[in-house]
């Protein structure tokens, strides 16, 4: 009777551990590229988009991803200082983690009180979302991508 249950046991714990990784995998697609900032979203209280900020006129955001790195660069013509940072990234489960090494002036000042950027990640196969996370798990902003390449 013992080995009976042990049988079954063993059964519905390779069933549920086989589900639980499929679901924490994102999906079969790739974030190593090239992505252009498309637009951004603003949440309200309930994790649903409150605005979408379009980039204004001459604004781009570059990101580029590969072998475990990251490197991102904005220009913003009503802006005069000079934006970009490199650094390291992994993706766990849907969170999608980036480690900056190295960064512009008023980046660094970022990278001073915030070492680590951890985004809830939304990857398709032309497009992904970064999607910032409150302290209390409400979506705050997100910013969206097109693969360029």
């Amino acid at each position: 009777m013992k080995l009976f249950f042990l049988i079954i046991l063993s059964i519905f714990s390779t069933s549920s551990i086989n589900n639980s990784n499929t679901s924490s995998e994102i999906n079969n697609f790739d974030l190593e590229g090239v992505w252009d900032l498309k637009h951004q979203f603003l949440y309200d209280d309930h994790n649903e988009v409150s605005d979408t900020i379009l980039n204004p006129n001459g604004y781009r955001q570059v990101k580029m991803y590969s072998k475990g790195k990251v490197m991102w660069t904005r220009f913003d013509p009503a802006d005069s200082n000079e934006w970009f940072g490199y650094g390291t990234y992994s993706i766990k489960g849907n969170i999608l983690e980036e480690r900056l090494e190295y960064a512009s002036g008023p980046m660094m000042e970022i990278v001073d009180t915030t070492q680590v950027f951890k985004f809830e990640l939304i990857l398709d196969k032309k497009s992904y979302q970064q999607i910032t996370i409150d302290e209390n798990g409400h979506y705050s902003q997100s910013e969206n991508y097109t693969k360029v390449e």
